[in-house]
């Protein structure tokens, strides 16, 4: 199974490398573009900020083949940073990002304190695959301090409290994203990504 983890510098590559192949999977970590284009299953991790990502992705020529896999069905996982650049905008720059989800990124309230990290529960909105044998409530690692807002409410599969309540789970058909960091959640966050790749990508692939 070609398994592409997108490689722009972001950090924490290796850790969703080294969960991947600890369910006896092997990813490859690549910033090829047509790589990327021709994988069967992409993870899109990251940590920083959206612009110099955007950057980082734009100098890799990554955006438009990430734009197009994500439109061609792939199956498709987006981590942290990872998820945000898939909303249209966000407050932390000025750069647009991806826009394959409508909506934007904003920062929690000065109220908060910031970035909100640590454990947290996610609450589960509906049916997916990729939630098969997680139950709603289950508690996941996070590390942030802005968080997505999608225009629509259908898109959004899992939420979480920390002052406002925020989406910390958004998918759309073949694409999954979540604000939480799995490969960092311990066995629950690893049965995300074994059902991601066992109920869509090898279900797909088939």
């Amino acid at each position: 199974m070609n398994i592409s983890i997108v490689d722009y510098g972001a950090g924490n590559i290796r850790s969703v490398a080294r969960a991947i192949t600890k369910l006896g999977h092997t990813p490859e970590i690549t910033g090829d573009p047509q790589i990327v284009g021709a994988s069967k299953a992409v993870i899109l991790p990251g940590v920083g900020a959206n612009d110099s990502a955007m950057r980082a992705l734009q100098d890799r020529g990554l955006v438009e083949p990430l734009r197009k896999v994500i439109n061609a069905g792939t199956p498709f996982f987006g981590v942290c940073l990872g998820m945000q650049l898939l909303l249209g905008s966000s407050e932390e720059g000025l750069l647009p990002s991806l826009g394959s989800v409508t909506g934007k990124v904003i920062k929690f309230p000065e109220s908060n304190k910031v970035p909100h990290m640590g454990w947290n529960q996610v609450n589960i909105r509906g049916h997916h695959p990729v939630f098969q044998g997680v139950a709603s409530g289950s508690n996941f690692y996070f590390v942030h301090s802005y968080y997505a807002v999608p225009e629509n409410e259908n898109v959004i599969l899992g939420t979480t409290d920390y002052g406002v309540e925020f989406c910390s789970v958004l998918g759309i058909d073949s694409l999954i994203a979540t604000q939480f960091h799995p490969e960092k959640s311990g066995a629950v966050g690893l049965r995300l990504y074994e059902n991601f790749l066992s109920k869509m990508v090898e279900k797909r692939v088939r």
